[in-house]
């Protein structure tokens, strides 16, 4: 007997009326009348005919390829369960490419790619075994599993929600869609923060959803661009730097180097990476914007350095204040420039302007060492020498040269001296004043604060006087000597050379510089303390 087949069915080929048939070879109608004529006309447009024997021979061929198949496929799970993933992964292969409607084969290969964190492949295999079979509970599992691990926390509810659909009580998706769920929350907490500039939230945002989503390249760009704002630039460029391995065209993690780069003061370097992120994705406007504040932060700073260079201060000044307008954010810049508008506000004479521009610059970046000199030295000059010590102790702790020590011994030196009697002031002349200056002066205050001219005066008021007139004595016995004085002004201990302030006597110090008798001044003393004096 011989049989035709159409579609999936097969038929007698009496049902079709005379036929010739060849092996293999799509029939030819030969003629004949009547109805049945017309169907065997009709199927020899759409049938191939095959004998019994041919049959079983064709059916044959297909069991065993299927057998062959099954046997790559148990293979495959053998490695699989020993954990090794790419030899599961070829023996996989050779079943689809064996039986390629063959859903599981998909199912298991997507699960090997997971395990190999290829991702993207998973997915595609785990697409493609639910289109073969929509019923594929694990097919849909996988699928929604590798859309979480890309981030794509959207789509992998759908399809846990598939997976519930078609099993209620499966834990295990139950488990996943609220780990998607959680996902989705994190994320949308990330970009409200990212808005409100609180990037540690935004970080923690993103190390959650990471641990869920491990593969989410978005994710780990937005983690790296807060890292990179907060400062933490190694932390960064190591995310974008990973990203970049696995693919150097992500215009993304291209941006964010870029920015590291940018915001570690490397600006000519910086540019480099945000003009290769521009020619990957020329509509990147994080990448635009950057790179030209970049240049422009480079041109108003080299403005600036050039104007301070050349002495003009005022326009320095101006400049270093329109490039510290350019971009908020960019922290190292930043305190330089602030330090270099202090050194300007030092140059203009504005000690406490340049105080506060090296505070601002310390502020922004605490390793910074030259606005801690800077600040050192205005603290000096205003006589702020605790302050002073301070800030050259810092410098010295942090790097221990010759210099630095130098320099803290100075300021140790001057605050030594700042707690004794400031005996330039108690006269009222600076310390370059001239031998003619000092007796000047201290016939001056001695007038001013003789007790006898304020012997009218309350008690308090002539207690007072008489501290002040005792201290004007004591100041020009230091400073009217040149060797005294010289040992003053090194910071020595006078007591300590044998210079006993307390025993002088201020009185006789006064008769001694004024003198008595005809065109001076006559004094005698009735008692300690009281004195009586008269213009010749």
């Amino acid at each position: 007997t011989t049989r035709f087949r159409s579609g999936r069915r097969w038929y007698p080929l009496a049902a079709a009326g005379s036929l010739l048939v060849s092996r293999k070879r799509r029939f030819s109608p030969f003629p004949c009348s009547g109805p049945e004529g017309k169907m065997a006309a009709t199927l020899a447009a759409e049938c191939e005919v095959i004998s019994d024997d041919e049959e079983v021979e064709m059916i044959d061929g297909e069991e065993e390829t299927e057998r062959e198949a099954e046997a790559y496929k148990e293979r495959g799970n053998s490695y699989y369960a020993k954990k090794d993933y790419n030899e599961a992964y070829n023996y996989y292969t050779k079943a689809i490419d064996a039986s390629p409607k063959n859903a599981s084969y998909y199912g298991n290969r997507a699960a090997t790619l997971m395990m190999l964190c290829r991702f993207r492949e998973a997915l595609e295999d785990a697409q493609q075994a639910v289109r073969l079979d929509d019923s594929f509970v694990r097919g849909h599992q996988r699928e929604g599993k590798c859309h979480l691990s890309l981030g794509n926390a959207m789509a992998a509810c759908r399809c846990f929600q598939k997976v519930l659909d078609l099993e209620p009580k499966n834990t295990q998706a139950q488990q996943e869609y609220k780990n998607a769920s959680a996902v989705l929350e994190y994320e949308r907490i990330g970009e409200a923060d990212f808005e409100k500039r609180d990037f540690r939230k935004v970080v923690f945002c993103m190390d959650r959803a990471l641990e869920y989503a491990p593969a989410c390249h978005r994710f780990k760009i937005l983690k790296a661009e807060c890292l990179a704002l907060l400062g933490r630039y190694p932390d960064a460029q190591s995310v974008a730097s990973d990203i970049l391995r696995l693919d150097a065209t992500n215009a993304d993690a291209l941006y964010v180097r870029g920015l590291c780069l940018y915001y570690e003061d490397c600006i000519d370097k910086a540019v480099q990476f945000f003009v290769q992120a521009l020619r990957m994705a020329p509509d990147h406007e994080k990448a635009r914007l950057a790179c030209r504040n970049a240049k422009a932060l480079k041109a108003k700073k080299e403005d600036g350095n050039t104007a301070f260079k050349e002495g003009n201060y005022e326009l320095a000044y101006k400049l270093y204040s329109e490039a510290l307008a350019i971009d908020p954010n960019n922290i190292k810049t930043n305190a330089k420039l602030y330090c270099n508008r202090g050194t300007v506000n030092a140059k203009l004479n504005k000690p406490y302007d340049a105080i506060e521009d090296c505070s601002n610059a310390i502020k922004l970046d605490d390793t910074y060492l030259k606005p801690y000199l800077r600040r050192a030295q205005s603290y000096t000059d205003t006589e702020q020498h605790e302050e002073a010590v301070r800030d050259y102790d810092k410098v010295y702790q942090s790097e221990k040269t010759k210099e630095h020590k130098q320099l803290l011994k100075n300021a140790q030196l001057e605050l030594k001296k700042s707690k004794r009697k400031d005996y330039y002031r108690i006269l009222g002349v600076d310390k370059n004043a001239s031998e003619d200056d000092i007796k000047k002066a201290y016939r001056k205050r001695a007038l001013m604060h003789h007790p006898d001219r304020h012997s009218g005066a309350t008690t308090d008021v002539q207690k007072e006087e008489e501290k002040k007139f005792k201290e004007v004595g004591e100041a020009f016995t230091i400073l009217s000597d040149p060797k005294k004085k010289a040992r003053y002004d090194s910071g020595q201990d006078l007591e300590e050379e044998g210079m006993n302030m307390g025993d002088f006597d201020a009185n006789n110090i006064f008769k001694a510089f004024f003198g008595g008798g005809p065109g001076g001044f006559s004094f005698e003393a009735s008692g300690p303390g009281n004195f009586f004096f008269q213009f010749g």
